[in-house]
């Protein structure tokens, strides 16, 4: 783990998250890392978790963590502790995608994405909740998607994963207010993340997919991983204490909103 003196990278008149220890798993890229730049720049203390830390700044405090290994997970969040003194806030963002249909997928496919994407908010969170009980300001954020919410095609696996993770998130809800642990999560629609943009890149046109994906979502664009951190931080900040088992969607409208196409 490294770290460098976190007070002078955080803005002076950040108030919202000063002195609040922060895990932030898939820390090191797209939406995670525009988690753990927000909280940081409004006065907290950021963990980031990631199997690939190459490249994160020492303003951050850094661990080499895979979420689908148990021991990973407890030896990286102790080593938070051991620096931090406690946890605060833990955003589970690590994740992975997977496109196909319900038999396209096989067996080791479904076993690995669910490792993952379940498993891991599993193994995170069991690890941070003896510490998160000690917080005054204690919250959990997952990321989801809206694909939770929606049939997407050909994305039966993500979309099942994605399903139990908000479904785990109102469960959890429900277990640790009484421990005064909240817990949300936000359902994303298709964001401008590194995952995102390899499946561009791997399309024979890369310029029509991106077209057709913005026009999928009523404002027709992607949803941008600071648009993404900035609902994050809302469900995380101690301002928000009246806000539990609630999924927060950023996703210009696609799954409240049906927009008619061309004249109406």
């Amino acid at each position: 783990m490294t770290q460098s003196d976190i007070g002078v990278s955080a803005s002076s008149d950040a108030k919202e998250f000063r002195g609040l220890r922060a895990i932030v798993t898939g820390g090191a890229s797209g939406i995670g890392r525009a988690v753990a730049e927000r909280l940081l720049r409004e006065g907290g203390r950021v963990a980031v978790l990631d199997l690939d830390i190459s490249g994160v700044g020492t303003e951050f405090l850094v661990a080499q963590c895979d979420v689908s290994d148990s021991e990973s997970v407890s030896n990286a969040v102790r080593g938070v502790v051991e620096e931090y003194g406690g946890i605060d806030i833990v955003v589970n963002n690590a994740g992975i995608g997977a496109q196909g249909t319900v038999e396209e997928n096989t067996d080791d496919e479904w076993r690995r994405v669910f490792e993952v994407n379940v498993y891991g908010v599993v193994r995170v969170t069991r690890s941070a909740l003896p510490y998160l009980r000690l917080s005054k300001h204690a919250a959990i954020v997952n990321t989801c998607s809206v694909a939770a919410d929606i049939g997407l095609p050909r994305r039966a696996l993500y979309s099942a994963t994605k399903g139990a993770v908000l479904a785990l998130t109102r469960a959890m809800a429900a277990d640790h207010l009484g421990e005064g642990i909240r817990v949300n999560c936000v359902n994303p629609g298709t964001a401008d993340t590194p995952w995102v943009q390899r499946l561009l890149g791997q399309a024979a046109d890369p310029q029509q997919e991106l077209e057709a994906l913005s026009a999928r979502q009523p404002h027709r664009r992607l949803v941008s991983a600071d648009e993404v951190a900035g609902a994050i931080a809302y469900l995380a900040s101690p301002l928000s204490g009246s806000t539990t088992g609630i999924a927060l969607n950023v996703d210009g409208g696609l799954v409240g909103l049906r927009i008619p196409q061309g004249p109406a």
